[in-house]
């Protein structure tokens, strides 16, 4: 039934949590691939207090490029350490995390999205926004979202 799997990481350890249950998935319903991306957010460029720029243009390319680089270094130790039975691969790409990843699963034929949350409902998840849910939104994918270990019941 699923065929490609889709798995946005960030590099934390909530992020993460997912693993056990891609393996599970992976390795028992007979996937091909399992795709690990992660969306690198581009750098935010601060003004000072005159009104001109912090940051030159190349500072900011600059901040931009090693942020891919540590986001491929990541998912280079991230995937070594795992044993599926489908093909892994991994992509970076820079943008908005949850545009990126509704963006990526429409035109790649992923079938699944697994998607790590940190289950906060309310005014945090108002103040604080939610990449998960705002990818459960946006996407015409099936999302299997995961909640945090620890995680406390309640609406």
């Amino acid at each position: 039934m699923y065929n490609n799997i889709l798995v946005p990481v960030d590099g934390s350890k909530l992020a993460e949590s997912v693993l056990p249950h891609v393996e599970a998935l992976a390795n028992g319903c007979e996937v091909r691939n399992v795709t690990f991306l992660q969306a690198v957010e581009p750098f935010y460029m601060p003004t000072s207090g005159e009104g001109g720029y912090a940051f030159t243009e190349q500072d900011v390319q600059k901040f931009d490029s090693q942020n891919i680089q540590d986001a491929r270094d990541y998912m280079k130790k991230l995937t070594a350490k795992l044993s599926y039975k489908p093909a892994v691969k991994t992509v970076v790409l820079r943008g908005h995390s949850a545009e990126v990843i509704a963006d990526y699963a429409a035109k790649n034929n992923v079938d699944l999205i697994i998607i790590s949350t940190h289950g906060r409902s309310g005014v945090s998840r108002w103040v604080w926004g939610s990449v998960a849910d705002r990818v459960l939104r946006s996407s015409c994918v099936p999302v299997f979202m995961i909640r945090a270990p620890g995680c406390v019941a309640g609406i």
